[in-house]
């Protein structure tokens, strides 16, 4: 058993890619070398900027024996077939197994050694290495055949124990020598092994385990701006960017003229992180202050003099370009930005950006109107009308990740409405607060859904090109951070768009689920609370939806669910609806009839149970029910009325405890009652009783949804 050590040495691999490249070679590795019966006992991955490695442990020196069966044609079939076959195989017809009259080849494959598996397994990986983008290089890159690889690929390392694993790539020869850092230690380093590889890197100034590299930046950063009084600014994907970029990573603390400061912070911090990759700082208030963060990729003599104040030039040049494009908006109010906005088009087919933005004030305002009647509808449709204005500034033009963001500044330096500036600054935050936010955010998503449902546009599979699914888990979250009592099908209604509602409703439902399983919700129980159809108020349904998880957890809960599904089972094996109940005798009893109706289609229909009702009223039972037949009456008579008025009060749990009550009823019914009595009138008034019972507890879900 020995260990694998590859190395793959280039020049600087962008940060972005090195995270997925690593699972990328050690999944491309383990299955390689599973297709020739090799598995390790684990494999370690390492990425820098200038090199991709990985250490498989514990191999063994060569592959298993293994008999390989080949099933061929019958003995029967044409010579034609056996000659295929025996071609195939390479084996005589006296070599192959007759088994039943069917031939079959068997094989024996001896073990290969592991580096002569590992010789050709590396070369299959790099060429099939699933890089985001590549490049060929040199005279070799004329030719459409030549090795595309992220960067030219310089050097390999490859060592079986101690040994070097001779292959070739594009005329790189692989081996046991590299290089360490490019300018403390940039000449050849050999490795001995796998055992001795990651410290004599770090002997040569490189680190190349990007968590270490990331821990040793942070805990630096953390000191340097500690240093001077102030707090970093943590930035998880800046850390990992940095570590991505370094091979030795030094933390430096740097300073801008803080004149700087008068520009928004979002703005400042956006220059650093984009541009520059620096982490901002706060001080003791929590305010911005004129300090940075920069990685050095050297120990640098100085201490880092030098670096920090090239770093500041450069900083000090692009603060000033933000510094520009702030002062250059703030000479017009931000509404003289909204012409800009028709020649900015929002989709094909769906109008301009200021077309959208006229069609979000008038839903804004609608929302505020019909849900938060004592808010001011003309703040909120100010605020949808000026939402996208900032598309069309200077500063965003430069910076897009600041849409939404800029215009809530130059509406309040305009003077515009507390409530208008704060629906600017939100708009893009996922569970807004606020009435007037709330009502901006939910329109402009509402606006963008139902214009792309309208025109047949919606995500498929995993491809969701305008982010509609993310709009739609917006819309959910800001409906229920604010508990927001609304009907989202009319809330969806209202859109100038004429989407279709049910399908707008079906995709919420999914994106519910989704939503609500990171909470713990089960996917079937809000699928149960939504098939009964009429509820879109996310509160309640939610609230609907919690408190039948709690009940079917519980033993009650549990065994009625088992109860009701029995009952369900019954009666569509019998199909005692509609149909069933009209040769009954109850098809005069004001029940909707025209002729054409599937058997079970008016089931759950409330004019079906008032009929019912009304005939047994009528026609009361003439025999003596069994004593647990009629301990279910009993129980039904009680717990419907009860279950129905606690809905009704969205008291849900009190629904649920009233629904428990049939537990016990419901098992002995079926323990000792037959329902397919020979007697008609007994069996008809037992599945009208199975019926109810069913019906009682869709009041408050549709248990056939619910699993288990």
């Amino acid at each position: 058993m020995a260990d694998f050590l590859l190395e793959l040495l280039s020049e600087e691999i962008p940060a972005r890619m090195q995270a997925k490249a690593s699972a990328d070679l050690a999944r491309l590795f383990a299955e390689q070398i599973a297709a020739a019966g090799l598995k390790a006992e684990a494999i370690e991955t390492y990425a820098t900027p200038r090199r991709l490695a990985l250490i498989a442990r514990n191999l063994p020196a060569e592959t298993e024996a293994v008999q390989e069966e080949l099933k061929g044609p019958r003995t029967s079939a044409p010579p034609q077939a056996l000659e295929g076959f025996l071609r195939k195989t390479g084996l005589s017809r006296e070599q192959l197994v007759d088994r039943d009259g069917v031939l079959f080849a068997v094989i024996d494959r001896p073990g290969r050694a592991t580096t002569t598996v590992l010789a050709e397994a590396i070369p299959a990986i790099v060429r099939a290495f699933p890089w985001p983008k590549s490049m060929r290089w040199g005279a070799a890159s004329s030719s459409t055949e030549s090795l595309r690889w992220v960067r030219p690929l310089q050097g390999i390392v490859a060592l079986f124990g101690d040994d070097i694993v001779g292959f070739e790539i594009a005329g790189v020869n692989s081996g046991a020598a590299t290089v360490g850092h490019r300018f403390h230690h940039p000449g050849i380093i050999t490795i001995g092994s796998a055992n001795d590889y990651v410290e004599k890197l770090r002997a040569c100034h490189v680190i190349v385990d990007a968590a270490e590299r990331q821990r040793l930046i942070a805990e630096g950063a953390r000191a340097a701006a500690a240093a001077d009084g102030l707090t970093l600014v943590e930035d998880d994907g800046l850390l990992a960017e940095n570590a991505g970029l370094t091979e030795w990573p030094m933390p430096l603390l740097g300073r801008f003229d803080p004149a700087f400061l008068q520009v928004p912070r979002e703005v400042i911090q956006l220059t650093m992180r984009t541009n520059q990759k620096y982490f901002a700082c706060v001080d003791a208030n929590g305010q911005l202050a004129p300090n940075f963060v920069c990685t050095a990729n050297i120990e640098a003599s100085d201490g880092g003099v030098s670096i920090i104040e090239g770093n500041q030039k450069v900083l000090a040049a692009r603060l000033s370009d933000a510094k520009f494009f702030w002062e250059q908006d703030l000479r017009t109010p931000l509404e003289s930005f909204l012409p800009k906005l028709q020649d900015m088009l929002f989709y094909e087919g769906m109008g301009s950006l200021r077309e959208k933005a006229d069609r979000i004030g008038a839903l804004a305002a609608e929302i505020c109107r019909t849900w938060f009647p004592e808010r001011d509808p003309e703040t909120a449709r100010r605020a949808g009308l000026l939402a996208k204005a900032d598309l069309a500034t200077a500063m965003v033009g430069e910076f897009p990740e600041l849409q939404g963001v800029m215009g809530g500044y130059y509406a309040e330096k305009n003077g515009e409405k507390p409530g208008t500036v704060s629906a600017l600054k939100q708009q893009y935050v996922p569970a807004v607060e606020g009435c007037i936010p709330t009502c901006v955010a939910l329109a402009d998503r509402i606006d963008t859904l139902t214009a792309f449902f309208a025109r047949g546009i919606r995500p498929t599979g995993s491809k969701d090109p305008f982010a509609l699914r993310r709009a739609a888990l917006s819309i959910i979250q800001t409906i229920l951070t604010n508990g927001i009592r609304l009907s989202l099908r009319q809330a969806l209604g209202m859109a100038e768009a004429q989407a279709d509602l049910d399908e707008l409703m079906a995709f919420f439902a999914d994106r519910l689920k989704v939503q609500q399983r990171e909470a713990g919700v089960r996917h079937d129980l809000i699928d149960a609370v939504f098939a009964l159809g009429g509820e879109d108020d996310l509160v309640r349904l939610l609230a609907r939806v919690q408190a039948l998880q709690s009940f079917v957890e519980t033993r009650e809960g549990n065994d009625l669910l088992a109860g009701y599904k029995r009952a369900a089972n019954i009666l569509k094996k019998e199909g005692w609806g509609a149909a069933s109940r009209a040769m009954a005798g109850i098809e005069n009893e004001s029940i909707p009839q025209t002729g054409e109706e599937d058997p079970l289609v008016l089931v759950d229909d409330p004019q079906l149970a008032d009929a019912v009702a009304a005939f047994n009223q009528r026609h009361p039972i003439a025999y003596t029910p069994e004593p647990e037949e009629a301990a279910l009456i009993d129980a039904l008579d009680a717990a419907a009325p009860q279950a129905q008025a606690a809905v009704e009060a969205e008291d849900f749990e009190g629904a649920m405890a009233a629904l428990a009550t049939l537990r016990a009823p419901v098992d002995a019914f079926f323990d000792k009652v037959t329902v397919n009595d020979p007697d008609p009138l007994k069996r008809e008034a037992r599945l009208d009783l199975l019926a109810r019972m069913r019906d009682a507890v869709h009041q408050v879900a549709d248990f056939s949804k619910i699993e288990g």
